[in-house]
């Protein structure tokens, strides 16, 4: 893995130095690169854990994210490659090639986060909550897949579609893997207002079909970690066996006006399951309410729909709240179910920085899994700070 990561940033300067010579059409690179220092502290919660198997929080420090990379065009070609770090582990993170039609179309192939639901708007590092919601994480709603992706953005209407091979593709041949889960895609969005005085308006709903990834491609596994990267603990897990295929969709609301706004997602779930067994169902729910206390209005970003990162000098408020039900009992899996309210509060110290504070309290019950305590709940005060180029 690591010869192949050096092989594709030298060829990305090789590239760099021919386009130069030739000098039409005009070939740009820029490196980019992303670190997060992460500290959190955790009250309550282990009750019991050390007797059940359960992992235990343990209060520290970490750098959960590290990535280095490139990013080149040449005309309406578009490249990036991110190698990432965490915890130590190198990998490919995003690395794709895009053609842009025009302003409104483009193609993009590669391994990515496709479009699906308002959180594919922001990578894993810019989420306002700190944390991406539990709901999103659960129901596996913006993973990096092996995909194909075309994009529409016009002024009243964004569409994304997406075909995709599981993510092990990546890192597995097809003969080691025995074959290969496969999967669609699509986003649509109508957003009839997005001013620059920051009123905007948003409705989408994305949908899926995905064949089985686990347990030599016959099942699920479904799971979600309580909001922390410092001390990575178990809060969901549902196991489904017997899978045919499953079905998920997630409508979105976007709403802003000024210095608010509000953004809001429903996911549904429905693994269709053989040999007698019945289908699991799952669904979940987010509200976050975000307000600027220091800074201009919020504006929005065409490209991706949603949101845009607040001007340098902004310091924002995020308050937030996920509901998600894991446990089916006519299914006879029990996931939990969970609840998380939390407080983030952002300062974007410039454009390459930024600072954030978070206070959540998350609770789980109806959760009968192997080494998992049936019930839990935790308090978490975390605090980080990020550069990204």
């Amino acid at each position: 893995m690591k010869s192949n990561i050096i092989a594709l940033l030298l060829a990305a300067c090789t590239l760099t130095a021919a386009a130069q010579i030739a000098d039409k059409p005009k070939f740009s690179i820029s490196p980019t690169g992303r670190i997060l220092v992460d500290g959190a502290g955790y009250m309550g919660g282990n009750n019991g854990a050390e007797a059940a198997g359960d992992t235990k929080f343990v209060s520290g420090v970490a750098i959960p994210d590290l990535r280095i990379g490139v990013k080149a065009s040449y005309g309406k070609w578009q490249a990036k490659v991110d190698v990432g770090f965490g915890y130590g582990k190198v990998g490919l993170k995003d690395t794709y090639i895009e053609y842009d039609f025009n302003s409104e179309n483009l193609i993009r192939g590669g391994y990515f986060v496709p479009q699906f639901g308002l959180n594919s708007e922001t990578s894993s590092s810019m989420k306002p909550s700190y944390e991406e919601p539990t709901s999103n994480e659960f129901f596996y709603a913006n993973p990096r897949l092996l995909a194909l992706m075309y994009e529409y953005s016009g002024d009243k209407y964004f569409a994304a579609t997406t075909l995709f091979a599981e993510a092990a593709a990546m890192t597995n041949n097809a003969t080691a893997m025995g074959k290969q889960a496969w999967g669609a895609q699509t986003r649509l969005v109508w957003r009839p207002s997005h001013t620059d005085d920051g009123t905007i308006a948003q409705l989408g709903i994305s949908l899926n079909y995905s064949s089985p990834t686990a347990d030599d491609h016959s099942g699920f596994e479904f799971t979600s970690n309580f909001p922390s990267r410092v001390s990575k603990v178990g809060l969901l897990n549902a196991q489904v066996d017997h899978a045919r295929g499953l079905f998920k969709f997630t409508p979105e609301l976007l709403l802003a006006k000024g210095r608010f706004a509000l953004e809001a997602q429903y996911y549904y779930m429905n693994v269709a399951r053989k040999d007698g067994f019945s289908s699991y169902c799952a669904q979940g729910a987010y509200g976050m309410l975000r307000g600027l206390l220091a800074g201009s209005n919020y504006t929005y970003t065409m490209g991706d729909a949603g949101v845009a990162t607040p001007t340098p000098h902004s310091f924002e408020m995020v308050l937030m709240y996920n509901y998600t039900n894991a446990s089916d009992a006519s299914a006879g899996i029990y996931g939990g179910i969970t609840n998380d309210a939390s407080c983030t509060f952002n300062y974007y110290i410039n454009k390459y920085m930024i600072a954030r504070l978070r206070y959540s309290y998350t609770t789980v019950r109806d959760r009968y899994v192997d080494n998992m305590l049936d019930r839990r709940h935790v308090n978490i005060i975390e605090a980080r700070v990020q550069i990204k180029f």
